[in-house]
Order: structure tokens, then sequence, then C-alpha cells
């Protein structure tokens, strides 16, 4: 009995373009009898079985409907060994299409140009690559944009722009660190000296855009000398309308932003990088915003490049957050950044280890007048390796540091007797401003440590524009949304203990006193001679003996615990159970949203 007769249709309404068979001729199940086309694309007509093609219905350039018949087909009566079946592709062998773009991607990583690694490396650096690889957890990254060259093709031939300038010198892509998804802008020293091209700013705005979008933190590897005037291929004359500036400036206050320099950093790499919140720099970094060639060209001379703005100088200024001695270390604290502002806090079942709080008994000296290292108090109050100081070497007069206790991420800002006995200057003041500021955007809470005479004063004070310099605390400060623990350590005097605790004394969430706490509108000893002056200028030789009695009953009357009596401050407590009186505080501040952030205008 013969096999039936099947009539294969046109699967659509289209054109035939190709017939692969003939009347009469054996085929194998699967095999590609027909193509019609339809709308550009191709469909095929295949063999529902090992058998045999009978008739062929159309001619090529027929206009077949959908379902026509355009082949008679008989099932079976074939020796199928003898059929050749379609050959499976090799799983293995990539396509001719695809080795291409492997070979083009392959072209984009450090074992390409091993070269221009060997220099990296001997001047002791990383590739952007590396930086990337070290930052991002493993198998999470993915990278935008790795195939582009620079805009140079009408000077340079396709081959050489892409075997010397990969990824026109930028890497960007996103990653998870710490299990959070984080953008990431790498430039390329390696590529023409890390400059900024067509094709890498098209890549940054890209990026910038989606980390807008979806919320994910910054991470800019800055190293690079700025814009690039050899990119040729584009139709502009100055470059002006470029976006990517304003596009990371506006992501100020929206998500942790972190930039990082190793090396030289100059013009529109310095120009991004001063936009970050938090900057990393390695101890060799040289960052200005011009380099050699355009301070020279501006008639100012020849400079070297590392001496354009040496990292030990911009610590001491302020521009650098962070001195660090090398790229890896400088991933590192990009990661314990991240993992602050904005990121994932412990568990709260997740013990927390922490110094012998019996230690805080003894930090601050009975001589009141003694100076003491409030380093020290910090680490034993934050969660042990937690805590990390930004701007060391700026501001001295006040220490900032991002850090946990029992897990929940917090700023510390305390005062450092040290320097000018604890008073607020300039620096000082827009040290603490500033770090307010980093605080509320991000929603960590503040915890000062008090211990000053106040706001500096005097004409050397006043001539470095001191007024407005003092009133910038006090203006982030009222900003504040974020909850404020404020720990009087000893001296809480005037204007400045005011502005450290958030405004006044009652602007935090809590205040409390150490035992040690003494407390005045201004300085004890200059209250008592301001105040009892004709007194003691009356007392002739027992002038000595009524300071010293006036200042006995001005510490008597600022004690702590005649503060806490007049509710002055919230309580006095025990310096060893200081810790445990913060966590309870942040636990319960915490379960407060924020509400929305208002609008200020700097003081400066």
């Amino acid at each position: 009995m013969s096999a039936p007769i099947v009539l294969l249709k046109s699967p659509v309404h289209g054109s035939v373009v190709a017939i692969e068979v003939e009347p009469g001729q054996a085929v194998a199940r699967g095999q590609v009898l027909m193509l019609v086309e339809a709308m550009k694309m191709e469909l095929t007509v295949e063999a529902p079985a090992a058998g045999r093609v009978l008739r062929v219905r159309v001619a090529v350039g027929d206009v077949v409907q959908a379902d026509a018949p355009v082949l008679d087909f008989e099932a079976g009566g074939v020796d199928e060994a003898a059929v050749a079946a379609p050959a499976a592709p090799d799983l293995d062998t990539p396509r001719a299409d695809l080795a291409a773009v492997q070979a083009l991607h392959a072209q984009t990583q450090d074992a390409a140009r091993p070269a221009a690694m060997a220099r990296r490396h001997a001047r002791g650096g990383r590739s952007a690559r590396e930086n990337v690889a070290d930052l991002v957890d493993a198998g999470s990254w993915v990278e935008y944009g790795a195939l582009a060259v620079a805009a140079q093709r009408t000077r340079r031939s396709l081959d050489d722009l892409r075997a010397n300038t990969p990824a026109d010198g930028l890497v960007t892509g996103h990653g998870n660190v710490n299990g959070r998804p984080v953008a990431v802008l790498a430039y390329d020293y390696t590529v023409l000296a890390g400059t900024q091209g067509v094709f890498n700013h098209k890549k940054s705005d890209r990026l910038l855009a989606l980390a807008e979008r979806r919320g994910w933190p910054v991470v800019l590897f800055a190293e690079g000398g700025g814009g690039r005037p050899g990119d040729v291929d584009w139709p502009i004359v100055a470059g002006l309308d470029c976006t990517t500036f304003a596009r990371y400036a506006a992501l100020s206050g929206r998500v942790p932003r972190i930039g990082i320099v190793h090396g030289r950093c100059f013009a529109g790499n310095a120009a991004l990088l001063g936009c970050s919140d938090v900057i990393i720099a390695t101890r060799g970094a040289s960052i200005g915003m011009g380099g050699p060639a355009m301070i020279e060209g501006g008639g100012l001379g020849r400079v070297d490049a590392d001496a354009v703005g040496p990292a030990p100088l911009l610590a001491a200024n302020g521009v650098i957050d962070v001195l660090v001695d090398d790229e890896a270390a400088a991933v590192r604290v990009a990661r314990q950044v991240l993992g602050c502002l904005g990121g994932r806090s412990a568990s709260e079942h997740e013990a927390a280890e922490a110094a012998d709080q019996r230690s805080l008994r003894h930090a601050v000296p009975p001589n009141r007048n003694a100076a003491y290292d409030v380093r020290m108090i910090i680490q034993t109050l934050a969660d042990v390796d937690s805590v990390l100081e930004l701007r060391r070497d700026f501001g001295i007069g006040i220490v900032t540091a991002l850090a946990r206790i029992e897990g929940r991420a917090v700023g510390i800002a305390a005062s450092n007797v040290h320097h000018l006995g604890g008073a607020l200057d300039a620096p000082a003041c827009d040290k603490l401003a500033r770090f307010m500021q980093l605080l509320d955007a991000f929603g960590l809470p503040l915890l000062a440590l008090v211990d000053t005479p106040g706001f500096m004063v005097g004409p050397a004070s006043e001539a470095t524009a001191m007024v407005r310099h003092a009133s910038r605390v006090f203006i982030a400060g009222a900003a504040l949304r974020v909850p404020v623990f404020a720990v009087m350590l000893r001296r809480g005097y005037g204007l400045g203990a005011m502005a450290l605790a958030g405004g006044h004394f009652h602007a935090p969430v809590a205040t409390a006193s150490w035992p040690s706490g003494e407390f005045g509108a201004m300085g004890l000893e200059g209250s008592v001679r301001l105040g009892f002056r004709k007194e003691l200028e009356a007392a002739g030789d027992d002038r000595d003996a009524l300071f010293k009695r006036l200042l006995d009953e001005a510490i008597a009357r600022g004690r702590a615990s005649e503060m806490a009596s007049h509710l002055e401050v919230d309580d006095v407590i025990d310096p060893a159970a200081t810790r445990d009186w913060l966590a309870r505080g942040l636990a319960c501040a915490a379960a407060q949203p924020l509400g929305p952030r208002r609008a200020v205008v700097d003081a400066w």
C-alpha cells in the first residue's frame, strides 16, 4: 500500500525566492525544500519526514497566499540511510560572524596589548579593566560600548584604531558591589592618556542616564588628560554642547558618586572628579583643572605634570577626601563608602564586634585643660574596622568619619582638641557643613562628639570670611532631615557647640553629656574676665584669688549635672554606656521616614 500524498503549503503570503528540490527527488526529514519571502523575511517549507517530492506547483517569483499548496510530497519509500539529513550545527565552533565579533572583543582586552600593560604595571598602576574587576562582584559585570574606537577614522585606519584605542579609552558598564548595582566609568590612561573623546562622552551620557533612572551609585576612575583635540570625525567646532558634565553634576544628592584617581587627572577629567561626593586618590596623583599644556598655553610657564596639583597638597586643602597608597587600597575604600552611603546595614541579629567600652570612662582626662585623642573615642564607639575618616588633613579642628554602630551606618563629627583647642575655624566649618549635606543626602544619622570653645575669633580669623563660613554650619544643620545625636565629651561653649549639635542643644533627637561636660555661653575663663572686670580690677592683690573663686563657681554652675537639671541636655550618661545609648536611639529613629529636602541658600 503506497503512502498518502501530502500537500505542503506556504507558511505565509509572499514570494517564492528559491526552490531547492526537483520532482522525484528523495529528501530527508527537516530538509529545506523551498523559501518564501514576506516583508524581507525568508520562511522555509521543510520535509515533514523522509520521502519524495512528487510535484512542484509554483515557480521562483510566484506570489503565493498563506496555506496555498506549493509541493506534493510522499512520505516514506526511500532509503533513509542514503538520504543526507541536514547537518547538525557544531555547538563548539562559532559561526563566522560570531567568530569575527569575538575577535573584536578580544582586541579590547588587556591581553591584546601586552606592551601597554607592561608600561602601566612598570609605573605601579593597574589597567582600567583590572580596577573594574577588583571593584565589582565576580560574574556581575555588564559592559556598554566595548567596541567603540576613537573618532579618528579619517586620519587613521580602522585596524589601527581597534588595536590602539579600544573602548575609546573609557570602560563603562554596571555590576554589583556587595550585591548592589553600581555604574562604573573607568578612563583608560593607556589609551590616548585617558582623554575624553567623542564616543566615550556618548558612553558616559548613556551610563549616567541609566544611573539616574535606575538609582545606581556611580564609581568614576577619573585618571586622564581632559578633552581630546585629535577626534576629527565629528562635525563640531568647540564641543561646548557636551552634556556629560551636567549629567554627572545633576546626580548630586540623588545617588552616591565616588571618584578615584591614580596618576594624572586634568581638565575635563578633573571637572568630573570634583563633582564627586567622595574623592579617593593615591599619594602619587596630580589633579588640576588644567594640565601642563594648558598652563603653558595660557602663558603661565612650564610646569611638570606631577607638580600641577600634588595629592598631599590637595588633601590638605580639602579636594581629596581619602588619601591611599595604591589603586587596590582605593578600591577597598570605595567599596567601604558604597557600603555606608545608602548601602545595606548589617542584620539586626548579626552581632557587631566592638572594643571594650569601659575604656571610654578614662578617655577624657580629669584635668579639664588636658588634650586627648578623639579618634580613639570614635574607634571605640564604632564597630571594629568600620571607621573611614574623610578629609583627615583638611579642617583639622573637626574629625569627620563614616562608621557603623551595631551595623547601622552613621556619620560622626568630632571636635579635635589638638587643633585650636577644638575651636571651629573657617576650614573646619566648611568641612562640617559639607559633611552634614552628605549625610542628609544619603540618609545617614549624624553623631556629634562635642568638645569645643566655640567658633574661632580674632582679626586673623575674620580675615578668612569667618562670619560666612560659621553661618554655613547653622544653615546646613537647620536643613538636616536625618536624626542627630549629640554627646558632649567636655566643653560645650557658645555658638560653636550649638552649631556642632545641629543648631542648638534640642535640635538632636537626643543630647547627652559625659560627666566631664562643662557648659557656658562662652569660654568660662573669658566669661569671668569679661563679666567681672570691675570686681577683678578692684581686687588688687587679691585679683588671682577672686578670679579662681569666680571661675570655680562658673564651673560648678556649668557642670553636666546642672545642665541636665535645667533640661538643657537630656541626660548625663556613663561613657561606657554611650554605644548602647546610641544603638537604641538609632534603632528608634530609623523607623521614621525622612521628609522632603528643602532648598537653601549657602552662606558662602
